[in-house]
């Protein structure tokens, strides 16, 4: 659980960040929770949720996502299926 400000690279099985948290790095987890804020690359293996309240930028990839009305997601985003596309967004998202 980030309840502060966390720099580093890791690699684990969950990942939450609190509302006022802040995650700046690279981090590869099997789930994640963000209603604070993550800068960086992150890989998701099986789920990862963007609260209201939640920031995510940098290089995203995950197998399956939700997102709240008013999370902001910016930056490069992939499904971590072979078949899957690459996108690059900047968004806000107003209703889900």
């Amino acid at each position: 659980m980030v309840e502060g400000r966390v720099e580093a690279t890791l690699d684990s099985r969950v990942l939450e960040i609190a509302e006022h948290g802040v995650f700046q790095g690279t981090i590869a987890v099997d789930q994640a929770e963000i209603r604070g804020r993550f800068e960086g690359e992150i890989t998701v293996r099986k789920q990862l949720i963007v609260h209201s309240s939640g920031k995510v930028s940098g290089k995203i990839r995950y197998a399956k996502i939700k997102i709240e009305e008013g999370a902001e997601i910016a930056g490069d985003l992939a499904v971590l299926d072979k078949s899957a596309t690459s996108i690059s967004v900047s968004k806000k998202v107003a209703n889900a």
